[in-house]
């Protein structure tokens, strides 16, 4: 089986900011050999209630949201949508100051990237 490289961050979520407290909600995964740019979101909002329990979940649902369409690319991620898969990498794993940020990038090698996935979500995500 043949063996690719892959970059990955994860999602954080942090409801004020101001705190650094902070709910890992998902992960991003690009495979640049085969063009895979994919994001997997699944938020512990009642982990999250318990950080920030007036947190506005709406925006954060929304901020989430629009990783994975930038992920997908095409039309539903607007101008962003029209850039390539590592491009569109790129621009998500930029350093933000806003409640939902990304880790620093990682990197590792398998045979299926969406078997990675899976495996890092559920190392550093679900609870």
């Amino acid at each position: 089986m043949r063996t690719l490289g892959y970059d990955y961050a994860i999602v954080r979520v942090l409801p004020r900011v101001e705190r650094g407290e902070q709910i890992n909600a998902g992960v991003i995964l690009s495979c640049p050999a085969s063009g895979y740019l994919r994001a997997r979101i699944e938020l512990d909002e009642a982990a999250l209630r318990c950080l920030a329990p007036q947190a506005d979940l709406e925006p954060i649902r929304a901020a989430l949201a629009g990783i994975e369409a930038v992920c997908a690319g095409g039309p539903a991620a607007g101008a962003l949508g029209t850039l390539s898969a590592r491009e569109r990498f790129h621009w998500l794993v930029a350093p933000r100051s806003t409640s939902v940020q990304v880790s620093a990038v990682h990197t590792g090698r398998c045979g299926d990237p969406d078997a990675a996935l899976e495996d890092l979500m559920r190392k550093l995500v679900r609870r």
